[in-house]
């Protein structure tokens, strides 16, 4: 039995994955960690993670940026593997996950997405072909109106996936309402939409002379993120220090 400290639990995230480890038989929530109260869960909850006394086989965050640290100094002083999903880090919060995850396992991934990680690695060959070849990039995200980091962790993803292969040549440009000037040929150009409920849309163009090709990924419901964090939690418990990602778990 897989053992798992919910962190971020009252979070729709967190809710999420509480009713999808409910239904496994090989895990179980013994633990949440949230400062908000109004929710009435199975499993004793304790405001932060360094007041929690429970221990456990792997920890799945699901929280907010601003608790990353506390939480990665309990998963060190601990030894317990951790599941990374926060997005919106700090450069010094990215080198701390870094320095963490030699003391300790830490899977971080922008998105748990089966698709989306599937999608990182088809961008890849995309990106060999089409570049070269002079085709522009931009990725355009979709998210609801509660989400705070722009763009989305998901977004810079896909475009390191692709930045990646082609030897970090491509500078990212963010905001083009300052410049008047023609695009340069080699960045990777990034629009934002919040509104509504929108769960998550993603889109990366590759526009050329005379056609333009899209790769699309659309998330209907977060239990798709969920799902990946849950099947990440059993791939990461009982894992040695190091850095993981989505790949691996998919690779086993």
């Amino acid at each position: 039995m897989v053992k798992v400290i919910m962190h971020g639990c009252n979070g729709k995230m967190g809710q999420v994955i509480t009713r999808l480890i409910a239904q496994e038989n090989d895990m179980e929530i013994v633990a949440g960690i949230d400062p908000f109260d109004g929710i009435k869960n199975t499993y004793p909850v304790f405001k932060t993670i360094s007041d929690c006394d429970v221990k456990a086989d792997v920890i799945i965050d699901f929280a907010s940026a601003t608790a990353v640290n506390g939480l990665l100094d309990y998963c060190a002083n601990t030894q317990t593997p951790v599941v990374l999903c926060t997005t919106g880090l700090d450069e010094a919060q990215i080198r701390l996950v870094e320095e963490t995850s030699k003391k300790v396992a830490v899977l971080k991934s922008a998105n748990m997405s089966l698709g989306i990680n599937l999608l990182l690695k088809m961008l890849k060959t995309a990106a060999g072909t089409l570049a070269p070849a002079g085709y522009d990039i931009e990725v355009v995200e979709k998210h609801h109106n509660l989400k705070k980091d722009a763009p989305s962790g998901t977004a810079l993803a896909l475009a390191d996936s692709i930045n990646e292969e082609l030897d970090n040549r491509y500078e990212y440009v963010f905001d083009r309402s300052q410049k008047r000037e023609a695009r340069s040929q080699n960045e990777i150009g990034f629009a934002v939409v919040r509104g509504g409920t929108i769960v998550g849309d993603h889109d990366v163009i590759f526009a050329g002379e005379d056609e333009v090709i899209t790769f699309s990924h659309t998330a209907y419901s977060k239990a798709v993120f969920g799902k990946g964090a849950v099947q990440a939690a059993k791939f990461l418990a009982g894992k040695g220090a190091g850095l993981y990602n989505m790949q691996d778990v998919i690779e086993g």
